[in-house]
């Protein structure tokens, strides 16, 4: 299926998604309450063309740089981060269909092409090598936007491979597993992040792929936007939502402060208050910096992938362990403010306290785990070898 519409721009598309952050920021509550982003929002989604942003061409995409997502993201999360989290999580796995056999992308988009996908990929269920591809079997955790997903899930599991133990990734079809609720969460409740089971399920090995590879043998078939590595465009979109959020932080503590008078200092005015103002300052710094720092990234990657190259090791290595320190940093900023909102912002009924804790979950997300990566970008700037398991797709040279 060809594509033969006009594309929107990324100013367009970055243009929709500022547009709804009202919309958003309305309906989050109830979004919150209801545990899962409602099916006239993720519509609204669609037709806002955010889920082709990645898609291949080949099924009615729009094959755009990472970027455009990634700034997508940052807007949309600053009206509500649950359904941001959606659009990340839904909106990432056309990209992972790209860098599959088509016959994946044929049989998933041949009569409708806006079908979504899930995904789980922490390996907790088992995977078994059988004749012809794998047999998986158990339960798999935290599937955001399942719900809404048609198209089924991907899916993570280890199996021993020509004597060695490799991370794979699994097409599997929404008719092959079970959706349990079991998404009762203190932030980003509103994701619908339930559980999957899988019962004994045949995945054909066309429907797979080693996760975290990166070479010419995973990704010379590929063209352009899938020479980007997966596991580095889905850890700048985790990286981007937050951004988001933090934004939307900084958004509501200046709706709260400006009209904020203050009973107990000289200064009457909260906007007077140079802590108040000292503090905004500081955080709206960290999160530009974190902006910055992570489109620079994806933009410096695609800058390789559009020219049909692979992007170099020591690039993949900076980048992606650099966009992980985006949670920490973000949460700081957010607590930042937060807490010179004093009792007013952990009242129920004020969004701040709802935004605070998305950003609390979102930034222990394991695409955030900036202490072990600290560890390894530290040590390759030292010139110590890559150890034998490392995230950046690439077996470890000799130093």
């Amino acid at each position: 299926m060809t594509a033969t519409h006009t594309l929107p721009t990324e100013a367009e598309l970055v243009q929709r998604a500022q547009d709804m952050i009202p919309w958003l920021r309305e309906k989050a509550d109830a979004v919150e309450q209801a545990r899962m982003v409602p099916a006239d929002t993720i519509q609204a989604f669609k037709d806002a063309g955010f889920f082709k942003i990645l898609q291949p061409k080949r099924w009615g995409g729009y094959e755009m740089n990472p970027n455009v997502l990634n700034k997508v993201l940052m807007e949309l999360a600053r009206g509500c981060p649950s359904s941001a989290w959606n659009v990340m999580v839904l909106g990432v796995h056309p990209f992972e269909v790209g860098l599959l056999d088509t016959r994946c992308g044929d049989e998933l988009w041949s009569q409708d092409n806006t079908a979504l996908v899930s995904s789980s990929y922490a390996p907790f269920g088992t995977v078994t090598v059988v004749d012809g591809g794998y047999e998986l079997n158990g339960e798999w955790l935290t599937s955001s936007g399942c719900d809404h997903a048609a198209g089924g899930a991907f899916l993570g599991g280890r199996v021993q491979e020509n004597g060695e133990m490799v991370f794979r990734s699994f097409w599997v079809q929404r008719a092959d597993f079970e959706i349990v609720d079991d998404w009762f969460v203190v932030g980003l409740a509103g994701t619908g992040s339930k559980k999957l089971v899988i019962n004994k399920v045949f995945v054909p090995t066309y429907r797979s792929h080693v996760i975290g590879a990166y070479c010419e043998e995973s990704h010379g078939h590929v063209n352009d936007l899938y020479k980007m590595p997966f596991f580095y465009v889905f850890y700048a979109a985790v990286s981007s939502v937050i951004i988001g959020m933090a934004r939307g932080m900084v958004d509501l503590y200046i709706d709260h402060m400006v009209p904020r008078q203050n009973i107990n200092q000289a200064v009457g005015a909260a906007v007077q208050d140079p802590f108040i103002k000292g503090r905004l300052g500081e955080a709206y710094a960290k999160i530009l910096g974190s902006t910055a720092r992570v489109l620079q990234n994806t933009d410096e990657a695609w800058s390789y992938a559009s020219q049909g190259k692979l992007v170099p090791l020591d690039t993949r290595i900076r980048h992606f362990a650099t966009n992980q320190f985006t949670g920490g940093e973000c949460f700081e900023a957010a607590h930042m403010v937060f807490k010179k909102t004093s009792t007013r912002g952990v009242w129920l009924n004020s969004p701040m306290q709802r935004q605070m804790r998305d950003i609390l979950v979102g930034a222990n997300h394991i695409t955030q785990n900036q202490d072990n990566i600290g560890d390894l970008l530290g040590g390759h700037l030292l010139g110590n070898p890559l150890p034998a398991a490392n995230p950046f797709g690439a077996k470890p040279a000799a130093k």
